[in-house]
């Protein structure tokens, strides 16, 4: 039973405003911009628009900034701004094959078609402080390369035309949609890609590390990876026609998993998938090998009982706004409860013939 704090108003406004003075931090440094975080913090913004389920660099850099950059409360700032906005309607399905890659690579083939881009990437980076950022030191230009015009294949397609991997099937189906209903079990995998692409990342990692430990058997390969920007289009019924209404960046990750066959499937090569808002390839590997765990009943697979095959449990836990709520409560006032927690401990210990002294009035 929660308590309502009476006479509290003056504290809380005295700590909101304690709350902003903090936030702003030394008046004699200069303010952190919007543009700034948009920019320079462009992977945490990443990480809030994908996690908030809204693609919007510039409120995702306000939330970082409002919330001194914990990107958890940033989220939770995102996810409530979102259900103020009206839907006005739903985009076409993209097209991930037409990106405009500005980074491209797998791990399965050498010479893939259509080439390896390495790309703005951590990979080969020494981890060591770089203290030329503290002078401020500039940024050398990277050598410009002339955009790709051309459709980048995926590589999953050319196994697909040897036959060696399996078929995912076609479903015209309207996914659900994860923002507008609840989670339901056992859930589609529309709903698990979904709950997954907005889980939090640290949580969607752990899983998925779980699973190369040993934890449900799964071997993978990165088959490719692949970020970069793609067209969103959108059918005006007045129009009759689909048009272009802007792009997204997105990071796209398919793996290639063995599979050795069971009583209903044949021994080929399998897939997890992962897609996420901008430059989030971490998130978007972790969410394909998550996803590929949770397919062992599709696949005839033996349940050997992993955490990462548990579907309800993985789902139920991946999302940080519940789990902190859920978690944070507990901070609320609880007198009524404890009161009543502290006299049943003090009676049992009464009946057990155990001292107990008497409550300080």
């Amino acid at each position: 039973m929660y308590v309502a704090v009476k006479g509290g108003e003056r504290a809380i406004d005295n700590a909101h405003a304690w709350l902003a003075e903090e936030r702003r931090g030394d008046t004699d440094v200069a303010e952190l911009s919007i543009e700034q975080i948009r920019e320079q913090l462009k992977l945490a913004v990443n990480r809030v628009m994908a996690e908030g389920s809204l693609y919007d660099p510039d409120l995702a850099a306000l939330a970082i900034k409002q919330a001194r950059g914990d990107l958890i409360e940033a989220i939770f700032l995102i996810r409530a701004y979102r259900t103020t906005l009206p839907r006005f309607g739903a985009s076409l399905p993209i097209s991930t094959g037409d990106m405009a890659c500005d980074r491209r690579i797998s791990a399965t083939f050498k010479d893939a078609p259509g080439g390896q881009v390495l790309g703005p990437t951590f990979d080969y980076t020494h981890r060591l402080l770089d203290f030329k950022l503290a002078a401020d030191g500039d940024v050398s230009p990277a050598p410009s390369a002339p955009p790709r015009t051309e459709p980048t294949p995926h590589i999953t397609e050319f196994l697909q035309g040897q036959d060696i991997i399996q078929t995912e099937p076609e479903n015209d189906a309207i996914p659900r949609d994860l923002t507008r209903e609840p989670m339901s079990y056992p859930a589609g995998r529309d709903m698990r890609l979904q709950s997954l692409a907005r889980g939090d990342e640290g949580f969607v990692l752990g899983v998925a590390y779980s699973t190369q430990r040993g934890y449900a058997r799964n071997h993978a390969f990165v088959g490719e990876l692949r970020i970069g920007s793609v067209a969103v289009e959108m059918e005006v019924p007045e129009l009759g026609f689909a048009i272009d209404i802007g792009e997204l960046e997105l990071t796209e990750c398919e793996t290639v998993n063995q599979f050795k066959g069971s009583k209903t499937e044949p021994p080929q090569f399998t897939r997890g998938y992962g897609l996420v808002f901008g430059q989030s390839e971490r998130k978007a590997i972790a969410v394909a090998l998550v996803d590929r765990a949770l397919r062992w009943k599709e696949l005839g697979e033996d349940n050997v009982g992993a955490v990462a095959q548990d579907e309800e449990f993985v789902l139920s836990h991946a999302d940080n706004i519940q789990a902190t709520g859920f978690l944070e409560h507990i901070k609320l006032p609880h007198y009524v409860d404890f009161q009543s927690e502290l006299e049943l401990v003090r009676r049992m210990r009464r009946e057990a013939g155990a001292d107990v002294p008497e409550a300080a009035e």
